[in-house]
Formats: C-alpha cells, structure tokens, sequence
C-alpha cells in the first residue's frame, strides 16, 4: 500500500507535480528558522518518501526569499534549563542528535534531492543544503557555519559539511563561522550552479529536473547508494555492492525499457511521464 502525505502541514508547503515533490519550508516571518514542528513535519515527509516510488524527485526550497537560517534560536534559549537526571543521557544531546537523524534521512532518500537556494542558508539550514544531491543557489545568498561564533557546536551538520566539501575546508569554516555569497559556495563545492537572481534561478531549476526526468527512478536511487559507499567501506566490497546494484536495475524494468528505448530511437517512458 502507497504510504500517504499529510493533507495539510503547519510550518510546510508541498506540491505534486508528476513525479516531482515541491517542499517549501513555510515560516517566512522567522527565515524558515528550525523548530520543533518545522522538523518534526520534514521528518515524517522523509520518512514517507521512503516508500514512494512514484515520486523521483524531491526540491527543497525556502518561503519568503530564504532557504533555512537555521535553528530557531528562541526555542533553543528557552529549552532545556534542567540540568540531566544521574545516570541518562543529557536530553540536550538526544534532542540535538535527533537533528543527525534527520539529515541522513534527507542524505540516503532514493529520491534525487534538489535544494534552490537564495537568501541565507545557516548553521542547521546549511547542513541541510550539503545533505542534497543538486544544489542551485542566487549570487547574493549567503551562507555560513556560524554555530561556534554563539558558543555552540555544528555538531550534526558538520560530518555532512566534510562529506561535501572535505575536512580542511570545513574546519576552516567552522573554526572561523566565516560568511560568504554564492560564488565561494560554488568555488568550495557546496552548490553545483550558480545564478544572477530568484528569476534565474527558477529557470535553471527546471533546466535541472528536465535532466533529472531523463534519468531511471530505480537506476538513480541504486547509483545514489553506490556512490555514498564510496569512502566508508573497502573499496573491494564497495565494488561487490556497486556489482549487486547493477545487477538489480539489469534485471528490473526499467532497464528493459530503457534497452527498448534505445534500440528504437525513442525516449523511454518514464522520460515523458
């Protein structure tokens, strides 16, 4: 049975379009800031996605101008004033760790995810643009790990933020909080595009799902799984898994009907949906 989304979300926008998922962040008067209802809705439409393979593509986008400025910092002073009962675990920690939960939800998602960034993308909205698979941002966005410069830690964005841009780079940003705009998130490698403005931007998002339509549901979410073997594992049993993926799109569908496709100089279907 086809698992189903909410109907309505407090703090979100969804929007079906073929095979394309639009989720808008939508607490504008806050730039999108995190809170517990924000990701708690995030969490469940991941988690949903899971078991859809009838969406292929997931675009993650900002109401108002902005991406995600990150935790909403007001809940986070206000929370947690006791300190953690003898013998258990600190709950500041689980509630933080819960944040890592969801971003290698977003991270291994057999959709292709798609962040469109302008505004700012900060601290915890920041992990979440390196967790994406495609990522377009506006010259004049902006973006930074600015946790250490209010005494805290990027503690669950920061091995995502290596994973995208290595370790020296991010202990550079991390270590100094630095600000920047979109043309040193392309140079460091956190977004792939580059555009001059919110109207550009828009074009060149379809420009990018077009290229995504032309690609398999199945074969893009088996070579997602390959590639984020790649580093964690032996190379040789990287190579056994990479061998056992290709032998199940091979065997799929898909591949019967891309292999037909071809050989009859048409477009495959799942290409014109």
């Amino acid at each position: 049975m086809t698992t189903e989304f909410a109907s309505t979300y407090e703090t979100l926008l969804l929007r079906r379009e073929r095979s394309r998922l639009h989720v808008t962040l939508n607490r504008p008067q806050v730039k999108n800031a995190l809170n517990p209802t924000l990701l708690g809705e995030l969490l469940a439409v991941f988690e949903t996605l899971r078991e859809r393979r009838d969406i292929k593509t997931v675009i993650l986008r900002g109401a108002g101008g902005t991406f995600c400025a990150g935790a909403d910092l007001k809940n986070m002073e206000k929370a947690f004033t006791e300190a953690p009962k003898p013998g258990e675990k600190d709950p500041i920690a689980l509630n933080n760790r819960g944040y890592g939960t969801f971003l290698e939800m977003v991270n291994t998602t057999p959709q292709t995810v798609v962040a469109a960034v302008e505004g700012y993308a900060i601290a915890g909205g920041f992990g979440l643009l390196c967790v994406s698979d495609v990522a377009i941002c506006t010259e004049d966005a902006g973006f930074a790990m600015s946790e250490t410069a209010i005494g805290i830690v990027p503690a669950q964005i920061a091995p995502f933020v290596a994973q995208r841009i290595g370790v020296p780079n991010t202990r550079h940003l991390a270590l100094t909080a630095a600000r920047f705009k979109g043309p040193e998130a392309l140079r460091l490698g956190i977004v792939h595009h580059l555009v001059k403005d919110s109207a550009e931007l828009d074009g060149k998002l379809e420009e990018v799902l077009k290229q995504i339509d032309r690609c398999a549901p199945l074969a893009n979410a088996l070579t997602k799984a390959v590639v984020q073997k790649v580093g964690t594992e032996p190379l040789s049993q990287v190579l056994d898994f990479a061998a056992d993926k290709f032998a199940e799109a091979r065997r799929s569908p898909e591949a019967a009907e891309g292999l037909r496709a071809f050989a009859e100089k048409r477009p495959p279907k799942w290409a014109v949906e």
